[in-house]
């Protein structure tokens, strides 16, 4: 998403004497068909057509450096209006990426927009935002305005998706300042100057363990989670109660990490997740779909019964791992996840090399509901 200001903290890619300089107008021109040919959800927008604007179109028109480009890019894929699609570079003073760096769920409530849901242990915690507050001004500008501004660079407005994708963006804040957010509550209306999530991430090991209560720190995209979950299982006893927490998964992770887990919890090799690939049934014309399964894992099994939690911090792998054990038959508890859509493939572009995040699979449960729909057990089901 445009930033309003010059490109600082990303230098331009170098270029050896006597060589030509890349292609970048030709690559914005490639990130058009890029989205046409691979985002996995156009069915979202009308005439399953991403949006095309005048402001885009001459945004693209004016690409010629790397810092251009990657501004051009950054709004495409906002115009998306998807958590799931940005870029691999970034400018210092981009919005932050949501929901990893966020520690406010905001759903739009008629023309207003509440608090889904506090990330604890962060700024907007420690202030006292509660759940239900209405977040009513972004520095100063009333929310209306303030998505209305958000949008307008794009040739877009704040309907539909957009409205509470936009909001989450402007409580999350710029990554390089505090953000200065105004709510009305059974407190009243406050306004807060909360620090920017980028500024503090603490070292923390994979794993959280309390009793027989494993919590991942956002740790499912670490390789080194493995061998600690299985230090963390060996030292439960067989047929004791396991939850797993999987509130603090923002980022996600990747499948290894995730079979990993759940070979845990399995005898016979057990179906998970169904992926389909529209960008080959765009291509060919036939459509592509396959399931995903766990394996069992030799010398390791555990099985006493386990329950998962998750909530709005549950994130792309979380989710994978949460339909898997719903499909196992385990309990998943807590409230709706990030709802994150689809499996992600780094597409870098042609000339410049430059890497765009796309979701080009869709996920389903094994059942065949969306994952980004997919509705847990209330909390106190786990309890």
């Amino acid at each position: 998403m445009r930033t309003g200001a010059a490109a600082l903290g990303v230098l331009a890619a170098p270029v050896l004497l006597g060589a030509a300089a890349p292609d970048y107008a030709g690559d914005a021109v490639a990130l058009d068909a890029l989205v046409t040919a691979n985002y996995a959800y156009l069915d979202r927008f009308p005439g399953g057509k991403a949006p095309a604007t005048p402001q885009l179109a001459a945004e693209r028109a004016a690409v010629h450096d790397r810092d251009s480009l990657l501004q051009y890019a950054e709004d495409v894929l906002t115009s998306l209006a998807d958590h799931h699609a940005i870029t691999g570079a970034s400018f210092k003073q981009d919005w932050a990426v949501v929901p990893t760096y966020a520690d406010l769920w905001i759903e739009r409530s008629g023309d207003q927009y509440a608090v889904d849901a506090v990330r604890p242990d962060t700024p907007a915690a420690r202030a006292g935002v509660a759940t239900g507050d209405r977040l009513v001004a972004v520095d100063g500008v009333p929310i209306a305005q303030a998505l209305a501004a958000f949008w307008a660079p794009l040739g877009l407005d704040a309907q539909g998706e957009r409205g509470a994708y936009g909001a989450r963006v402007l409580a999350a804040g710029r990554r390089d300042r505090p953000r200065v957010l105004a709510f009305a509550g059974t407190r009243g209306t406050r306004t807060l100057t909360l620090a920017s999530l980028y500024d503090a991430q603490p070292d923390r090991p994979p794993l959280t363990v309390t009793g027989t209560t494993i919590r991942f720190n956002n740790s499912l995209g670490d390789q080194a989670t493995i061998a600690a979950f299985d230090a963390a299982m060996a030292a439960i006893p067989t047929n004791a109660p396991v939850t797993i927490d999987l509130t603090d998964t923002p980022s996600g992770g990747n499948t290894s990490v995730a079979r990993a887990v759940m070979g845990w919890f399995v005898r016979v090799p057990s179906a998970y997740q169904v992926h389909t690939l529209p960008a080959e049934e765009r291509e060919t014309g036939v459509p592509r779909q396959w399931i995903e399964q766990v394996l069992p894992r030799a010398g390791r099994y555990h099985a006493g019964p386990v329950s998962l939690r998750v909530g709005r911090w549950t994130g792309s792998m979380g989710e994978g791992i949460a339909i898997g054990f719903a499909a196992f038959g385990e309990r998943v508890c807590g409230t709706r996840m990030a709802g994150l859509r689809g499996a992600v493939y780094d597409f870098p572009l042609p000339a410049s090399g430059l890497v765009v995040k796309l979701p080009a699979e869709r996920l389903y449960t094994v059942d065949g509901k969306p994952r980004e729909a997919f509705q847990p057990r209330p909390a106190s089901q786990c309890r």
